[in-house]
């Protein structure tokens, strides 16, 4: 299900250029779209399970607790919903 304020699939704080972003485990799958973003961004996983990141082209990889991805601007990707809720740090560049 979407926030309804925002019509996005997540809820999110910022401070600067660092986001949190949470994703409620009641998301609709339909709601994790293929998108691209403006800038480089590196995200860490706060919270999640089996939840996975998938680039273009590529196979979905596991997301990992204090692990880091680095996600290139302009490169599609997705989430891909897991158990439970999701909760990410992300910095842009």
């Amino acid at each position: 299900m979407a926030d309804l304020f925002t019509g996005k699939p997540y809820t999110e704080t910022k401070n600067a250029n660092i986001i949190t972003r949470s994703f409620a485990e009641t998301v609709d799958d339909t709601d994790l779209i293929w998108h691209r973003d403006r800038s480089d961004r590196k995200i860490t996983i706060i919270e999640g399970n089996d939840w996975y990141l998938q680039m273009d082209n590529q196979l979905p990889i596991l997301l990992e607790k204090d692990k880091d991805y680095f996600i290139p601007k302009e490169e599609f990707h997705r989430v891909i919903k897991g158990v439970g809720p999701l909760k990410i740090r992300i910095e842009e560049f």
